[in-house]
This record gives structure tokens, sequence and C-alpha cells, in this order.
């Protein structure tokens, strides 16, 4: 059980979400192990198309239940058809490159996976409707997504026999989940709110059914806080730029609970638009976390312990060039933590 593994003791540690943009696994691998020491990931490349985005990545996982494209996206189907097995084929030559470049690798590494409501959120039923409109397709999304996720462990585990793995579940739907947000499959209506303790006692399922600890990412405004605490997460991955003071209780709370805290304050994207004024000051990119951390009243001494430092969300979008940027950045902000914590 998760609770059986503490969170990595990690001290002014960076690392990233999960996606890069580029098609090249072995050049993604080599990036990500090189640039992070601490916490290194397995690295997502979408840009190869279906089967490497986020959900079909994420499909890829699921035992017994089995998808294919629509043009309205995913669509769960009876067999196994090449949908499935370009997914299976993508996250095997992933996987192969992050062994290349990990050969007697001792220490933390993540790895990525979509969680259950963002999964019934995003895939539709037979019929057509998204599955996160059936309670139970829901759990058995949940169920299915457990066993998938302990099966890529076992064999992330023999070949990286030295890793403490870490499992990133990313929730971007999580808060639409809650909320009643979430569009029908026809666009025109929305689908009715998931009941929070039905929410909490689903990912807890998952969560606790895992050797290994559990970071929820969330990159959309109104991350559940205690909901993802009382499912019994590790830590807590977040956009920044997205909180209001409105959180400061509950990220407090989490804290000194002993929850992590994946601080994302570096831009993902190098995009006109993007909010990129802190980029080249890796220390004025996490002064909002110092702020925070003084308005708690919490010891800095905790502060590069109980705090990673990430991109805002994954580096899909950004080109080749500021992704390695932004991944710079996050572990110089991260080391400032420690360095300069007031």
């Amino acid at each position: 059980m998760s609770t059986e593994h503490p969170f990595p003791e990690l001290v002014g540690a960076a690392t990233g979400v999960g996606s890069l943009p580029g098609t090249d696994a072995r050049e993604a691998a080599k990036t990500v192990v090189g640039s992070f020491e601490q916490l290194p990931h397995l690295p997502e490349l979408p840009a190869r198309g279906p089967g490497a985005d986020m959900i079909g990545r994420g499909a890829g996982l699921l035992t017994e239940l089995f998808v294919e494209v629509w043009p309205s996206g995913w669509r769960f189907a009876d067999r196994a058809g090449r949908d499935t097995r370009r997914a299976h084929s993508w996250l095997g030559a992933d996987l192969d490159a992050l062994e290349e470049f990990t050969q007697g690798y001792q220490g933390a590494l993540k790895v990525q996976a979509v969680g259950p409501w963002t999964l019934a959120a995003s895939i539709e039923l037979k019929y057509g409707e998204k599955a996160l409109s059936d309670p139970g397709a829901c759990r058995d999304i949940a169920g299915s997504l457990t066993e998938g996720l302990r099966r890529h462990l076992a064999d992330v585990r023999k070949r990286i026999p030295g890793a403490q793995l870490v499992v990133q579940l990313d929730e971007p739907s999580l808060p639409a989940v809650l909320s009643g947000a979430v569009k029908t499959a026809s666009g025109f209506q929305r689908l009715r709110a998931v009941d929070r303790q039905v929410a909490e006692e689903v990912l807890r399922g998952v969560v606790l059914s895992l050797d290994a600890p559990v970071v929820v990412h969330c990159c959309a405004p109104e991350v559940p806080i205690p909901l993802l605490r009382r499912a019994g997460v590790a830590g807590v991955s977040l956009d920044f730029s997205l909180l209001t003071e409105s959180a400061d209780d509950d990220l407090g709370e989490a804290v000194e609970g002993g929850t992590v805290i994946l601080a994302g304050v570096v831009p993902s994207t190098d995009k006109p638009g993007s909010k990129s004024g802190s980029v080249s000051d890796p220390a004025g990119s996490v002064q909002g976390v110092r702020t925070l951390w003084r308005r708690l009243g919490l010891g800095p001494e905790l502060l590069g312990r109980r705090v990673l430092v990430t991109p805002t969300c994954g580096l899909a979008g950004a080109s080749p060039a500021y992704a390695r940027k932004a991944m710079s950045l996050s572990v110089q902000a991260a080391r400032s933590l420690v360095d300069n914590p007031e």
C-alpha cells in the first residue's frame, strides 16, 4: 500500500510533468535523465499521434478494456485493434529508451498515467456517450487502470531495478467532474456532477492498491486538495499561477500533514501570451512559493523538502529548445529554495 512507502526524501528537487515536444524517444529520455538528477520521469511524446497522446496512452494501460479512435475521439471497443496496439508500441519504445539511459540508476523515478476520472470524462462508451455518464463504467475503468498500473510498475522495476518509483495520476478533468462541467458527447449539455465521496472512494481504491507513492497532477483551477489527501495521495502537483488565497488553508494543512507539493511555476510554453515574465529568473519564479510559505507561517527549512519545482504543465506545446530551457530553469529554481529559503 502506498501509505507504507513515503514519498522519496528529496531536497531542492525538480521534475517534469510528463510530455515533451518531438517524436524521438531516445532523445527525450536522454534529455530528461540528464536534466533531472533527483527525480527523472518517463517522457511522453504526444506529437507521434493517437496512442501517444495523454488519453490514448492511458487507455493503453487498461486491462481487458480496449479503445479505438473515432472522429469524436477515443471510444471503447470490443477487442484490441490497431489503436490499442499502437499505444502499447509507443509505451514500449519509451520504456526501452528510458531503460537505456538509466543503466545503474539508483533513486526516485516518476511514471505518469491518466487518472480514472479524466479517462471516464474523455472516453466514449460504445453507444457514443462519455463513460462518465455510467457509474458502473467509471468503476470498471478504475479497476482496469489499477491492474494495468500494477503491471506497468512491475515492468519498470524489472528494467530499472534501482528505481524508487513514484506514480503521477493526471487528473486535469477532476474539478469539472466534481462541478458538473463536463460536456456530453454531443457538446450541448453537461453531465451530472459526480458525488465527491464517490470520486474520493474511486481514487482511494487506485491509490492504495499501488505499491508506490502516488501524486495527482491537476493543471486546472480549484484543485480539490482535501479530497486528494483523504484519498491517500503522497503529493499534489498543480499550476501555481492558478492558485488563489482561498486555497491557503488547504495547502497549509497539506504541507503540515506531510503532503509534498509539486509547484508548477515555470511556464510550459514559450508561445506569445504565455506567462513568461520570470523565465529568465529562476529564483524569481519561485518567489510566489516563498510568499505563500511566509503567509502560512511554515518553517523555511521545510521549503526545499516539501516543495518540488515543475513546469506549469506538460511541455508538448513548447519548442524543443524552450523545453530544455524550462527543465533547466526548474532545476535552478528548486535549488534556490534550499540556498535562499527566506
